[in-house]
């Protein structure tokens, strides 16, 4: 998650917050099905000092 904040464009969010959107390499299993690629979606608040996640999705394709 920490990646996906870093290293990728901030967009606008509802609720006056931001989010950042990232696809990993994943090839593995989830859930009993195999799964190429993960992609992780983290929605936040950026304040003076941190930042604050409020909530991370995960997508698996």
């Amino acid at each position: 998650m920490e990646q996906t904040i870093r290293a990728n464009p901030w967009l606008p969010a509802r609720h006056d917050r931001l989010e950042a959107t990232r696809d990993f390499a994943y090839d593995d299993e989830w859930n009993g099905i195999r799964y190429a690629t993960k992609r992780v979606r983290a929605v936040f608040v950026s304040e003076p000092n941190e930042i604050v996640v409020v909530t991370v999705y995960t997508y698996f394709f």
